[in-house]
């Protein structure tokens, strides 16, 4: 059965028709979570799966899971998948990619009329972006534990409009109760979203964890005046005061090579008019690392350098720590698998730390995991440009399919 290969002209065919639903006039594609666009996508997804012999089931908070039966249904199921929503500005691969890849290696199997011992399901989780509603992965973090229902489903979008609301409007609050499903395994293919691997001429990337990631708020007060009669020596000027601040969390990632990552992402000035002086700013910040203790060094600098900054400047500053996940190792059995069959389809590849916040992470906590990159071109992901070559796709499926059935036995 190692012998299987996936067809990857039907994946890449369903990526590019899963890249219609919400395609921008860039290349990329907008399906922000529980929009009409993200409800068009679901339902194509599950039309696909059905056409799959696969049973099909819907939690309260969104996540859809299709399952192939095993052998022996008692046997907890071995489980793949990521996410459909993307970024306001996203590609056609970030997500989507482990979704389709997990589609295909089920019909593989049924061209091939190889019946697994376990279960395989495929899961889409909801709202893994964070981009309409923060934080991000919260259909998984739900499922995980880390998140109550409640607190999603009240969660609002700038708009305000309300997390629950939203997913029952379009049709997709299921009736099961999240995190009841018995999982053996957790396997995400997904591009790398970084450089290294197409860099490096490597094929696959062997993910080996994931890194700590630390999210803030922030917001500066100062006293909104007329920009005219104001002298400089008397402004308290939020906006000046926070774009130290803003330079500050660049500073200390660059201070701390070649892993961390500090990004301020958004921003909002108060009242945003050209001729007074601004009173308030908002802004957020997002730390990565892979080691807890240097994440925890960065943290103390934010908190302690912006509080003096504030001080300074006669200025007034409020740091929220807005979601904390913490360095995640995946499993070495999983691990193993995904390296093993990397090298028995003759694949290059190495192993690599995820920079990104994926799914995997979360069900790293309530079950065996692992993860699977290949290469995206330019490293860019996030973007409208971002692309993968097929081979890639196809190489990374393949892997995908071996390490399952490693799991789930055929």
């Amino acid at each position: 059965m190692r012998n299987l290969t996936i067809d990857g002209a039907r994946l890449w065919d369903s990526l590019m028709a899963m890249a219609k639903i919400g395609a921008t006039a860039k290349g990329g594609v907008c399906r922000l979570a529980l929009t009409d666009l993200d409800r068009t996508g679901r339902e194509l997804f599950v039309e696909w799966c059905k056409a799959a012999g696969c049973s099909v089931s819907v939690d309260r908070v969104g996540n859809i899971f299709a399952r192939r039966p095993g052998r022996d249904n008692t046997k907890p199921a071995v489980m793949t998948g990521s996410h459909l929503d993307t970024q306001p500005t996203g590609g056609r691969f970030d997500g989507i990619f482990g979704v389709l890849a997990g589609l295909e290696v089920v019909r593989t199997l049924n061209d091939r009329k190889v019946e697994t011992e376990a279960p395989i399901e495929i899961a889409v989780w909801t709202n893994e972006e964070g981009s309409r509603f923060s934080p991000a992965m919260m259909g998984s973090g739900v499922y995980a534990g880390v998140f109550a229902i409640a607190e999603i489903l009240d969660k609002r979008d700038v708009e305000g409009k309300r997390f629950g609301d939203e997913l029952a409007r379009i049709g997709q609050a299921g009736p099961d109760e999240p995190g009841k499903r018995k999982v053996a395994a957790y396997f995400e293919a997904h591009i790398e979203q970084g450089p290294i691997l197409e860099a490096e001429n490597t094929t696959i990337g062997v993910v080996t964890g994931a890194q700590g990631q630390r999210w803030y708020e922030l917001t500066v007060t100062g006293q909104e005046a007329h920009a005219g009669p104001t002298p400089m020596s008397r402004r308290r000027d939020a906006l000046v005061g926070a774009a130290r601040m803003i330079e500050l969390v660049n500073r200390i990632g660059r201070e701390r090579p070649p892993y961390a990552c500090a990004t301020v992402g958004f921003i909002q000035s108060k009242p945003n008019s050209r001729n007074t002086i601004p009173g308030e700013v908002f802004f957020t910040v997002d730390f990565r690392h892979p080691d807890d203790a240097v994440l925890t060094t960065m943290d103390g600098l934010l908190k302690g350098g912006c509080r003096a900054i504030a001080a300074e400047s006669g200025l007034e500053i409020a740091i929220k720590e807005f979601w904390y996940s913490p360095p995640t190792p995946f499993t070495k059995r999983l691990v193993d698998a995904v390296r093993s069959g990397a090298a028995r389809h003759g694949y290059t590849h190495r192993d690599i730390v995820s920079g990104a916040g994926h799914d995997a992470v979360y069900m790293a906590r309530v079950t065996p995991s692992a993860m699977i990159f290949v290469p995206c071109v330019g490293g860019i992901s996030h973007n409208e440009i971002e692309d993968a070559k097929p081979a890639d796709i196809t190489a990374g499926a393949n892997v995908l399919l071996d390490a399952m059935l490693a799991e789930a036995g055929a």
